[in-house]
């Protein structure tokens, strides 16, 4: 930008008259109207942390978590009723150890000689260093009559002359698919626990293994997924070979899957089908993609009071404040109904609730009214609106996804069930930074899929694991049945 002093601008005035200083002038107007929003916006990005946007805990640095519940009232830990896991001495322990008495009594009398009463009893619970078993097969080979060698059939599943069995195998899933550890220490952690030397390229083949035998119970997870009334959706970037891709995630509260692709939006979604056959209700963060499949939809209100806190906060809006008040109001409603075994809540306090809102909406609107803003010459795109804009056009335009959970009560109020299960995807890569190959991402999201539900479904993770490995399981698909 060209500085003028005094004397150019009259020596400007005098040759070329007063219309070249109001251009200038105009010019110099945008522009300062330019870097206002921009100073805004920057302003705005440095108050955004976890508690007012979706940013995450591990981005806040100099703040004390401050959650939108009120306090219960009731100490912290454990409360009475609650089932401890705390040390309980066994009837029946596994070893005894007898510790004589020694020594002298006061009265100067032996102590090794006295009456024995009884035995005060402590007991040590530990696990005995593990070892590794190995199991001969013999498979007998006779001669027949006519001169021909006859050999048994060795049982299915041992393929060669040495191999590692189902338990060292579900081992090295368990340790990179759920405790995600990266393969150079599960290689060390199998030395140092077990004695066993095992390289990496064993643990990866494994894995490989594992995501090959579990191909049917992937689709059967997805099946129930798709004939579910409520499913919850989301996405996470990651990285392949160092190139963004995109991990999906959609779950209910028994079943997980996952799938990754180097897109985010709609033909992601169109290209594995999980959405295709689905009629029942979405639950989801208001990402433009999933509006595009002709089902039910629900909006995660957990974003909508991070934004509102927002809003409230650091812009001064009060009707934002008045939104997280009404939204809060209505979920206790909502949990006091079902409490008391109702299935909905009155005709009345709906119309009410309802209305209160679209106040609310139309209070937001009235403080933030559209605008007409000139488009800077050369720029691209759609001219941005403001937070408040944004977020009043989705509750004004998507009320009833906003208010399912009110109307519904199989609606849960937001989507938190889908960013638990995405969650440590985001710890895997924090491990081991990102995923070599587009297999290796594949092989996590089936195999972490089949974890998250054996999860939910309360069962042992290592022993489903075994499953995938143990020749007596004949079944192809490995669909938990521990509840229903």
């Amino acid at each position: 930008m060209v500085k003028m002093t005094r004397e150019q601008l009259l020596s400007v005035y005098e040759k070329q008259g007063i219309e070249p200083i109001i251009e200038a002038f105009l010019a110099l107007q945008d522009m300062v109207e330019q870097l206002q929003r921009r100073v805004e916006q920057l302003e705005q990005r440095l108050t955004k942390d976890s508690h007012n946007s979706s940013n995450p805990p591990s981005s806040d640095w100099n703040r004390t978590p401050k959650s939108l519940q009120e306090k219960s009232g009731k100490p912290s830990g454990g409360q009475p009723g609650h089932a401890g896991h705390s040390l309980k001495q066994v009837e029946k322990p596994d070893h005894v150890q007898e510790h004589p008495l020694h020594g002298t009594c006061e009265c100067g009398r032996d102590l090794s000689k006295g009456k024995k009463r009884g035995y005060e009893r402590r007991q040590v619970f530990d696990i005995p260093k593990p070892a590794m078993e190995v199991t001969e097969h013999m498979a007998e080979t006779k001669e027949c009559a006519c001169g021909r060698l006859h050999t048994a059939d060795f049982p299915h599943g041992v393929d060669a002359p040495v191999q590692y069995g189902p338990n060292i195998r579900s081992m090295l899933v368990y340790l990179s698919q759920y405790q995600l550890l990266p393969q150079k220490r599960i290689t060390e952690a199998m030395a140092d626990l077990f004695g066993v030397a095992i390289s990496e390229g064993t643990v990866n083949k494994t894995i490989q293994e594992a995501y090959g035998r579990l191909e049917a119970t992937e689709k059967a997870i997805k099946d129930a997924i798709q004939g579910s009334a409520v499913v919850h959706g989301d996405e996470t970037g990651i990285y392949i070979g160092g190139k963004r891709w995109w991990q999906h995630g959609f779950g209910t509260a028994l079943f997980t899957y996952f799938f990754c692709h180097p897109k985010r939006g709609t033909q992601a979604l169109r290209d594995d089908g999980v959405l295709e056959r689905f009629i029942g209700r979405l639950m989801h963060d208001g990402w433009k993609s999933y509006f595009d499949f002709d089902c039910l939809h629900g909006l995660c209100n957990a974003h909508h009071l991070r934004e509102l806190v927002f809003l409230s906060e650091e812009c001064r809006q009060r009707w934002a404040g008045t939104m997280i008040r009404h939204l809060c109001h209505i979920k206790k409603a909502v949990d006091r109904a079902k409490a008391a075994g109702r299935e909905q809540l009155a005709p009345q306090t709906l119309i009410r609730n309802r209305k209160r809102y679209e106040a609310i909406v139309s209070c937001g609107n009235r403080a933030n009214p559209l605008q007409k803003e000139r488009k800077v010459p050369g720029s691209r795109g759609r001219i941005k609106q403001t937070p408040a804009r944004n977020l009043l056009d989705r509750l004004g335009k998507h009320a009833d996804e906003t208010l399912a959970f009110m109307y519904d009560f199989k609606v849960p109020f937001d989507n938190n069930l889908s960013e638990r299960d995405l969650r440590m995807s985001k710890v895997k890569q924090k491990v081991s930074g990102c995923f070599r190959s587009t297999f290796g991402a594949q092989a996590f999201c089936r195999i972490r899929g089949y974890i998250s539900t054996v999860r939910k479904h309360g069962l042992n993770v290592f022993d489903q694991i075994v499953k995938c490995f143990d020749p007596s399981v004949n079944q192809s698909v490995l669909l938990p049945q521990g509840r229903e």
